[in-house]
């Protein structure tokens, strides 16, 4: 974690004492700020740390939220930095470093959780120094060490120089998914930039089913520079060939294809087609219909509403994308929640959606309240 006064390397940003102390109390009321809001969002929605769940009409239903992403600041590219801090609302755009190493630490995150009432999360590894940033296996490891009753880890690998390190980063998969709480992996060709229809890395599918671990895909563009936006990259269409081919593997086809650069629905038809047509796969819907992606929630109640009519509701897995930014889990499990409400989900298939179907394909219990 960052020391409250001054820069990472201990430096003020123009060699000042005084500069160096003005940060550090900015960033110590920043992080008040942030703990206040917790508070506040914990209040309005009216649980503590004891009575997890979110109630709808008037049954409380147990949540889990498969996709959160921890890290720090420092390993993420300086034009994503730059892009994140962009939708970071005021004051925490700030002062982005403490904020996001505040909401992405073990601490953080479990505080968002309970702000939101969820039981339990994923933490996903990401390879994308280009892109996204990295997030180490080891990381995530260390992260659900802290709560292991509470967190599940996604381990990743590097995509790079695939024809000369293929060997050795299935290797490091293998071993980071053998440690406790890791239960599957995180891909994600825009960022990683690999092709979904390369034949090359199907080795990474074929491990994936020996060890019994689903995979995660993110689907559709990215806004975070440094992305491939070639629908070789993007388009769950192209996923089809190594779906078919590997039938034991589990895919989760991440945020539906969403096309969010132009904010567009994108290629929902096609992973619903997928989903009715390969008993493999399932869908998440995480970050679309987020305030940033979606700001009148209208394509995602659409999405949600698109997947009942076709009758996938069981292949349905609710993730957020978050933490992002402070009540960022809050406020998407809010907007899904409504978003089934509106499109005439039962109590029964909410509860499926919400933590159900993430524990048949998992193998493991649902919450207890």
């Amino acid at each position: 974690m960052t020391p409250l006064l001054g820069r990472r390397d201990g430096t003020s940003f123009d060699g000042g004492g005084a500069v160096s102390y003005t940060h550090g109390v900015i960033r110590t009321v920043h992080r008040l700020a942030f703990a206040l809001a917790l508070a506040l969002g914990s209040a309005s929605f009216g649980c503590s740390e004891t009575e997890l769940g979110v109630v709808v009409d008037g049954q409380r239903l147990p949540v889990i939220d498969m996709h959160l992403h921890p890290g720090e600041w420092s390993s993420i590219p300086p034009a994503t930095r730059a892009f994140l801090t962009r939708n970071f609302p005021f004051p925490f755009n700030t002062d982005p470093e403490g904020v996001a190493e505040t909401v992405l630490s073990p601490e953080g995150i479990a505080s968002e959780l309970d702000n939101a009432g969820i039981s339990q999360a994923g933490l996903f590894a990401i390879y994308a120094p280009r892109s996204a940033g990295v997030a180490t296996n080891e990381l995530i490891q260390a992260h659900v060490a802290t709560k292991p009753a509470r967190f599940f880890g996604f381990a990743s690998l590097k995509t790079d120089d695939w024809a000369t390190r293929e060997a050795a980063e299935l290797t490091r998969l293998e071993q980071a998914l053998a440690e406790p709480g890791m239960i599957g992996v995180k891909l994600a060709h825009a960022h990683q930039r690999f092709r979904m229809d390369d034949p090359a890395y199907y080795s990474i599918y074929e491990l994936a089913a020996q060890l019994g671990a689903p995979i995660y895909l993110h689907t559709g563009t990215s806004p975070a520079p440094g992305t491939s936006q070639d629908p070789a990259y993007t388009d769950p269409a192209y996923l089809e060939d190594a779906i078919a081919s590997h039938p034991q593997t589990v895919f989760i086809l991440g945020h539906l294809g969403y096309d969010f650069i132009n904010k567009q629905i994108g290629a929902l038809e096609t992973c619903i087609s997928l989903a009715q047509t390969y008993e493999n796969v399932y869908l998440e819907p995480s970050a679309l219909g987020s305030a940033f992606s979606d700001p009148e929630g209208t394509n995602l109640v659409m999405a949600m509403g698109r997947m009942r009519e076709a009758g996938v509701v069981d292949r349905i897995i609710y993730g957020s994308d978050g933490p992002q930014s402070p009540g960022f889990v809050k406020g998407y499990l809010d907007r899904t929640v409504a978003a089934m409400r509106e499109t005439g989900y039962t109590i029964d298939e909410m509860r499926a959606v919400l933590a159900g179907n993430f524990a048949k394909v998992f193998n493991m219990p649902v919450p207890t309240l």
